[in-house]
């Protein structure tokens, strides 16, 4: 008869665990023991290089030797995972002689003890049981966490304390938010967005919940922001909870750290999630590495909102045209001739390999290629337009269409 382990969570920090094996399974055990805390002894031969990493930075002690009688001594826990079964089976029976709880990774009911799946959502730990089919077990603890993450499932216990949370949404595809951005989306009371902002994520938001469209208020790009700034900040005292949501990461020419400064002046308190910028992000959905060994060691973002000429400007062109590695310009296709000529006139060859990238890891994503003297008349005769990015270097000329998607 297949009874039902007993579930229950072991405070292990600064008590000794001893992990016998030191391959790829131990690997995995071993991260989940150390942020519990444990004083972790690995025995074993030989270990990964990730094992031999955490030994060497003295996140766990390695004692490179086979398994012998009498090492569980003082051990609160142990786990056999080494490819011989015999010793995984001398560790289990030294443990239940030691009173110790041990988990065998090859039988687990080997074993006194069975490894659950675990998952974690904002200070909460999942684990899943399946007698013994870890494949189920875990597909129940990801949809569970996904549910969460969701908000899905509501695991509030209490009211979220009022104040903003400047989100990086990502490039634009709903699933490239971060985990923790996508648990406080699912909270917010009011969300602030703007066109840049994944537009697919508000679909989930329930209906108490209060949009603001940022891109409609009116007055000019500076009064604009302040207003901004004055909505979270209202929000917030009204003892609502406020995602500002952005696209790509919040502090990369997202004039984030002007709306942390606005809320922390004015004493509400302020959170930032970073996002994937899309200056990364959609070059990679584009087969356009923006570094690669033996091509380019430099990458330089740059805010193309406004020209090389303006007075306003802080970008120093000359020194763009002198570099050899990637330059990833944002907000750039309304003056691509200009920044073009910039480069070319710093040093830069005109047949340097260029991508223009628009609407990045969305469905209506496009791309196209060009060099530095034909860039401009080719995303004047493709039609491209805002939001795109542009790549300009020799990783713009490496292979194209390499991915595939899953």
């Amino acid at each position: 008869m297949i009874t039902d382990p007993y579930l229950a969570g072991l405070d292990l920090a600064g008590r000794r665990v001893v992990v016998v094996g030191g391959g790829t399974v131990a690997q995995r055990r071993i991260t989940g023991l150390l942020a519990a805390g444990a004083a972790v002894e690995v025995v074993a031969p030989q270990v990964t290089p990730a094992v031999e990493g955490m030994a060497t930075a003295r996140e766990l002690t390695w004692t490179a030797r086979a398994y012998r009688d009498g090492d569980l001594r003082a051990a609160w826990y142990a786990v056999a995972c080494t490819d011989a079964t015999d010793v995984n089976a001398a560790v289990a029976a030294e443990a239940e002689l030691a009173r110790v709880f041990c988990v065998r990774a090859d039988a687990a009911g080997g074993g006194s003890a069975v490894t659950p799946a675990v998952g974690r959502h904002d200070g909460l730990t999942v684990g899943v049981l399946a007698r013994r089919r870890p494949r189920r077990s875990a597909a129940v603890r990801t949809a569970l966490v996904e549910a969460l993450q969701a908000g899905v499932v509501d695991d509030s216990a209490e009211a979220v304390t009022p104040g903003v949370a400047l989100v990086g949404g990502g490039p634009g595809d709903p699933e490239l938010i971060t985990v923790r951005g996508r648990r406080l989306l699912a909270r917010a009371d009011v969300v602030v967005t703007d066109r840049l902002g994944p537009r697919d994520l508000l679909d989930s938001l329930g209906p108490h919940v209060e949009v603001v469209d940022a891109s409609k208020i009116p007055y000019g790009r500076a009064m604009n922001q302040a207003r901004i700034n004055e909505l979270l900040i209202s929000h917030a005292r009204a003892g609502r909870f406020v995602v500002r949501l952005k696209g790509g990461d919040p502090y990369v020419f997202g004039r984030g750290f002007e709306e942390a400064l606005a809320c922390a002046e004015a004493g509400v308190p302020v959170t930032v999630v970073p996002g994937v910028t899309s200056a990364f992000a959609a070059p990679a959905v584009a087969d356009v590495p923006v570094s690669h060994r033996g091509v380019a060691h430099e990458i330089v973002v740059v805010s193309g909102h406004v020209g090389p000429d303006d007075p306003r400007s802080l970008v120093d062109w000359p020194a763009l045209g002198r570099l050899r590695g990637t330059v990833v310009l944002l907000m750039a296709v309304e003056r691509i001739a200009a920044f073009a000529a910039a480069l070319i006139d710093g040093g830069r060859p005109a047949d340097t390999p260029v991508a223009v990238v628009q609407d990045a890891t969305m469905r209506i994503q496009r791309s196209v290629r060009a060099t530095l003297a034909t860039v401009a008349d080719v995303v004047r005769e493709q039609g491209i337009a805002p939001p795109a990015v542009v790549v300009v270097g020799p990783v713009a000329g490496l292979g194209d269409g390499v991915t595939t998607g899953i």
